[in-house]
């Protein structure tokens, strides 16, 4: 008995590996091992028995936490945009802009599961929508079956990193940091990851040409009446679009300025970033609207179909993200919002009807009702496992590690790429990251890089053979017997299971390399952050004395001191002359002689130090 008391925090820790292991639910492991072992170590003497009595005013927090209230609202826009639409209409016209390259099918499913992403945070409705929609296009004109399953699968996981992702919610909620800015801190790592996936495809059209074809001419839809493509007309509203993002880009901290009428220096990258890109998506939306009212036929079918589709999901980008990162709204604030513009979308779409609104409701009910429970789980056993010292055992587990802050990050990550094999995101999030992130902070970790850096390396857990959820949503929509296909007439053979795990393989080692370069360079998150503002506490402590001081000898001037003016710049009336030398003082309202200024340091205690 003696050992188990000794032993205990461990001892519970394996305990809860065991419940997982015999295949119980992640929320009633997580409770039931922490009542079991609460129980245990109050009967052992471990803790006293008000742990228990502490647990009520636990789970009343989690109830009275607004920041969770994110994830229901992210949860329902995305199902909103997913069942309204939005996908397809994005895939088929991306589609047909990329098609005529090699690889230009796989480019498209990559930029629109980014745009996704941003939307709907959603993983299943990003792989299940682009499953549907692009694999059995990219079969029927020839595409490699392992590039295709890997890209699609790898598009969707984009949700877990790109804001407004439900991950980064999570980890800001654990690590006590704000989600605005964990958004910030992602948003640079996500779309580098973009950029890592879409040299891969260049890689492969440059060097294996014949897996990633072009589309043929009789598959491109949007034609001109004298046979034309139409890209010189998109391309010149991309540039006009682009020149102005990049003017306002430059140009921000005047329009800062402008709007504040403060002289702001210095503008955020993510800021920048975010409403420079609204601002040229509105300048072609407004070209696009006046060519479309006046008839003035200067856009081609192709730009200004794609005008006109891409401008509803980056209008949801900025009304989320825009809104989060200038300060205007908080995250829930910002889900709120970006679920009734979704909604508004949908019934203006004509896409969205009363059955297919109480799907996504249903859906979001039990999305925030798994995690509510999780949540309750893992505050159960969090809560017994803090009384029985546990944090203190991970800390010297894992401060003792050699390497310092990069080994700790290197045996960290490692853990995280190897529990993913087993569980999902939201499981890591509850029952690892509290406590890895008290013995971050205290080797001088910024939680928000560290947040990113585990957020980045969970996503692994959606692309991991052969477990990985990403790889069994696009199973189960993917062919799993050979059809024909309803545009060639031709006999079109299924994709195995083992085609989509290893088209999974080289997506899963970008995703490494991507949290490799994040430990090797911290501000690739931290330099889109706040700077702190540094405070000297000394500094103000001395403008405090100086400014007593100086009040102490404008009323032993005479100045102010029945005004109670230390400015004054004449003797208040009734005032008495400031005495000789050696003369006694007049009354001053019990001040006397003394220092005021050393009045206070004795009364602080401070003295003259």
């Amino acid at each position: 008995m003696e050992f188990i008391a000794t032993n205990f925090a461990p001892i519970m820790f394996g305990g809860l590996i065991i419940f997982l292991l015999l295949g119980f639910p992640v929320a009633f492991s997580l409770g039931a091992c922490g009542l079991l072992f609460g129980l245990l170590g109050i009967e052992m003497g471990v803790f006293p028995s008000s742990v228990i009595a502490w647990l009520p005013q636990r789970l009343i927090g989690i109830m009275a936490n607004d920041t969770l209230l994110a994830v229901p609202f992210f949860t329902l826009m995305g199902l909103i945009m997913e069942r309204s639409g939005m996908a397809e209409d994005l895939l088929d016209t991306v589609g047909q802009v990329f098609g005529p390259m090699r690889g230009g099918l796989a480019l498209a499913v990559i930029f629109v599961g980014a745009l996704l992403a941003a939307t709907t945070g959603v993983v299943a409705a990003s792989v299940i929508s682009m499953g549907l929609i692009s694999l059995p296009i990219m079969l029927r004109y020839g595409y490699d079956r392992r590039l295709a399953s890997g890209v699609i699968a790898a598009s969707g996981t984009l949700a877990q990193i790109i804001p407004p992702s439900l991950v980064l919610i999570l980890m800001a909620d654990q690590l006590g940091r704000s989600v605005g800015e964990m958004y910030k801190g992602a948003f640079v790592p996500a779309f580098m990851l973009v950029g890592l996936y879409v040299l891969w495809v260049v890689i492969l059209a440059i060097f294996k040409p014949q897996s990633v074809p072009a589309l043929p001419p009789e598959a491109r839809v949007y034609r001109e009446d004298d046979g034309g493509w139409g890209y010189t007309s998109l391309a010149v509203v991309m540039a006009i679009s682009t020149a102005a993002s990049i003017f306002l880009a430059t140009h921000m901290a005047d329009v800062h300025t402008w709007w504040t009428g403060t002289e702001v220096l210095d503008v955020p990258t993510d800021e920048k970033v975010v409403t420079a890109m609204c601002g040229g998506t509105f300048i072609a939306f407004v070209i696009a609207s006046i060519n479309r009212v006046l008839k003035l036929g200067l856009l081609s079918r192709l730009a200004e179909r794609v005008t006109f589709v891409l401008i509803p999901p980056l209008l949801l980008i900025f009304l989320v993200l825009g809104t989060i990162f200038l300060g205007i709204a908080t995250p829930t604030e910002g889900g709120a919002m970006g679920a009734m513009a979704a909604l508004v979308l949908g019934f203006a779409r004509k896409r969205l009807d009363m059955p297919l609104l109480k799907q996504a409701l249903g859906a979001t009910t039990r999305l925030a009702s798994f995690v509510m429970f999780i949540m309750i789980g893992a505050t159960t056993f969090s809560l017994v496992f803090q009384a029985a010292d546990g944090p203190k055992w991970v800390e010297h587990l894992l401060a003792s590690l050699p390497g310092g802050q990069i080994g700790f990050l290197i045996v960290v990550n490692l853990m995280i790429f190897f529990l993913a094999f087993f569980l999902d995101y939201f499981e890591l999030s509850f029952i690892v990251v509290p406590l890895l992130g008290p013995v971050a902070d205290k080797l001088g970790i910024d939680l928000i890089w560290f947040g990113v850096l585990l957020a980045m390396n969970m996503q692994t857990s959606f692309m991991h053979p052969p477990f990985g959820f990403a790889l069994f949503f696009l199973r189960s929509v993917a062919p799993d017997k050979p059809y024909v296909d309803r545009v060639t007439h031709k006999v079109i053979q299924p994709v195995t299971t083992m085609q989509i795990y290893k088209g999974a393989i080289p997506f899963v080692l970008i995703q490494l390399i991507m949290v490799s370069m994040l430990i090797a360079f911290p501000s690739l998150v931290t330099g889109s952050l706040d700077k702190k503002v540094e405070v000297n506490m000394e500094a103000v402590g001395a403008q405090m004395m100086d400014a007593l001081k100086n009040e102490q000898g404008y009323k032993e001037q005479g100045y102010g001191a029945a005004t109670n003016d230390p400015f004054a710049t004449q003797p208040a009336e009734g005032a008495q002359p400031a005495p000789a030398d050696g003369a006694s003082a007049p009354d001053d309202g019990g001040y006397g002689s003394d220092d005021p200024a050393k009045a206070l340091q004795d009364a602080l205690g401070t003295g003259n130090k």
